[in-house]
């Protein structure tokens, strides 16, 4: 099958790979030239594209032509860039999927969409995505518009916090001081178990439906990145214990009853 990844970085470069041993033949986006190379090397065709809200830089039709499905997994990147309009970005890729013989579509949104609140709510897929961050109201408003477009088929999975090679979060509250939501749990997932649900989801074709995709135990902030501190010897961070926590556990078990996932690699 031809599989077109657009942002294969992180996630998706090992997932094109992974791809690839699967027999598929995979194109693969990066924004910067120099790392076009990287791809080549792992057997992915590499372009250099990047999408504005205005217009597109990159031959992206040329991306899309013979692809069958698309992985969208670009950062809405609020973050550095808070007046960002990711909404616009995605509607610029639908105008280009719309001419396109793309018939399937995998969008790799997070779960931030669900809002923290006291008590912890447990949210299935079932919920109302209801985040009032500005990067999660963009990244509702992106599902709706991919999951309502008729001319393909959309398949969301919302991920938990991302851990992997080179990428843990403890590593950003490392002896850090007054964290916010000591109580709170934590929604996490590995890289390796991310690749392995987007490889079921197309296997098993299973599209036009959303998944959440966290770890299913979910122990507290403060125990988890004060281990993860120990264990990787670096300085636990402290928490604020003078507030109330907020937050939400992430439940997955549609991954189970729909793919028949099982989670195998602990957080």
């Amino acid at each position: 099958m031809n599989i077109s990844i657009l942002g294969t970085g992180w996630l998706g470069l090992p997932l094109g790979k992974a791809l690839i041993e699967a027999e598929h033949s995979i194109k693969g986006s990066v924004t910067r030239r120099e790392k076009m190379e990287q791809l080549q090397e792992a057997g992915i065709t590499p372009y250099q594209i990047k999408v504005f809200t205005e217009g597109v830089q990159g031959d992206l039709a040329s991306f899309l032509a013979d692809a069958e499905v698309l992985i969208i997994d670009i950062p809405p990147g609020l973050r550095s860039v808070p007046e960002a309009d990711f909404v616009g970005k995605i509607g610029r890729i639908i105008d280009y999927v719309e001419k396109s013989p793309v018939e399937k579509v995998i969008f790799v949104s997070s779960t931030s969409v669900y809002e923290d609140r006291e008590g912890f709510p447990e949210y299935t897929e079932q919920d109302e995505a209801n985040g009032t961050s500005e990067a999660a109201k963009q990244l509702i408003s992106s599902e709706k518009m991919l999951l309502k477009n008729e001319n393909f088929q959309t398949t969301v999975i919302r991920f938990g916090g991302l851990l992997g090679p080179g990428r843990h979060p403890v590593k950003y509250l490392a002896g850090k001081t007054g964290l916010k939501n000591p109580k709170a749990p934590v929604n996490l997932i590995r890289q390796e178990e991310c690749i392995e649900i987007i490889l079921q989801i197309i296997k098993k074709d299973v599209w036009n439906i959303t998944f959440n995709a966290a770890y299913p135990e979910h122990p507290t902030k403060e125990d988890y990145y004060t281990r993860a501190a120990k264990e990787q010897n670096l300085k636990p961070p402290e928490f604020d214990q003078t507030g109330v926590s907020k937050g939400k556990m992430i439940s997955s078990v549609r991954l189970e009853e729909i793919l028949g996932f099982e989670f195998l690699k602990e957080i």
